[in-house]
């Protein structure tokens, strides 16, 4: 299986976000993607070069307003008298805006209050760069797929799954997956997505909501108690054309993973009975028991029985990696995942 990754990506070096009011060192760092690397080629896979595409394949999901912002936002950030060396909001239109709306604004502080979602999607100097990096990295993964190939890994860091069509959020800046979904749309009319991080893909889901040839599946931690809080409940089955194309499987913090294991198979029988031309996956791995972010109890064995069940597929699989962060144990569930996944793919149909 060929896997794709672009040292442009290490580039974005987050200092810190804020946890329950306190700063905290960032949890993605460069060298959590060194670790998933060095994984990815132990299982065997093959390293491709990343190509880089045009910019308008980043506006098919994102806005102009939100793109504009990500590309020159630090700069016009650091020509402020007392800026700080990452772009971080210091307000929001949410909330206030009143019952005339919200107008969008020229001062980059304004902007960063509204293209930013939190606390834990800084900017700095070279993030923008770092997150068109993964980007190409899932376009080229996609591409592969498209020429061909029935499987392929796309490395990316910044992850992705948390970023809606103007707003970063969860430490993601650009949506990989759903950029590679609509790429790969070109030839295959029906997609399904399931994310298995352990958060809520609130961004992928966003961006999908309303359409219905693309099938969007998230089993993930409750957010009634767990990071993104606001979405990812049951009832948000999709709206107008998509309504019945999202399905949220919350699942209590704790859940072990004989629970997980057996909510994925229900999973995987909605998106065969959608008839899919191709599935994509968002790889988390911070369900594992002890990933620092996690609220699941998955063992490293626990993830290469994830990957057996989706490795057993019989269409295209379009890996795109998202959450999972530094473990003893972090490049062990990507081998261990990858293995039986391609183990699987050798025996499917």
């Amino acid at each position: 299986m060929k896997f794709f990754y672009t040292d442009d990506q290490a580039l974005h070096r987050p200092q810190y976000f804020m946890q329950r009011g306190q700063l905290k060192n960032a949890e993605d760092q460069p060298e959590r993607a060194d670790v998933l690397k060095a994984a990815a080629l132990r299982a065997g896979l093959e390293a491709c070069k990343t190509t880089s595409f045009p910019a308008s394949k980043l506006a098919s999901v994102h806005t102009d307003e939100y793109l504009d912002f990500l590309n020159t936002g630090y700069t016009l950030w650091s020509e402020l008298a007392d800026f700080s060396a990452e772009i971080r909001p210091n307000l929001h239109p949410n909330g206030n805006s009143g019952p005339q709306g919200a107008s969008y604004p020229d001062h980059i502080v304004g902007r960063a209050g509204w293209h930013l979602s939190d606390c834990a999607s800084p900017i700095g100097p070279d993030t923008a760069r770092a997150a068109i990096s993964a980007a190409n990295v899932a376009l080229s993964a996609a591409d592969t797929l498209m020429n061909g190939e029935r499987e392929a890994y796309a490395l990316c860091r910044p992850p992705g799954h948390h970023a809606s069509a103007d707003v970063a959020a969860g430490h993601c800046y650009l949506n990989n997956l759903a950029i590679a979904a609509s790429h790969m749309a070109t030839r295959y009319p029906r997609l399904a997505v399931l994310d298995i991080d352990v958060h809520h893909g609130n961004g992928t889901q966003s961006i999908f909501y309303e359409r219905c040839d693309v099938l969007t599946v998230s089993i993930h931690a409750d957010p009634r108690q767990f990071y993104p809080f606001f979405v990812g409940y049951e009832h948000e089955t999709g709206l107008g054309a998509g309504d019945g194309f999202n399905l949220n499987v919350p699942l209590p913090i704790g859940t072990g993973e004989g629970e997980w294991l057996a909510r994925i198979d229900d999973c995987l029988s909605g998106i065969m009975a959608f008839e899919p031309d191709a599935v994509i996956i968002a790889l988390g791995l911070d369900a594992y028991e002890h990933d620092p972010l996690g609220a699941f109890g998955v063992t490293t064995s626990g993830f290469g029985d994830a990957g057996a069940k989706i490795g057993k597929i019989d269409i295209p699989v379009l890996l795109v990696h998202e959450g999972g962060y530094m473990t003893d144990a972090l490049g062990d569930n990507l081998q261990t995942f990858l293995s039986r996944f391609m183990n699987a793919r050798s025996t499917a149909g």
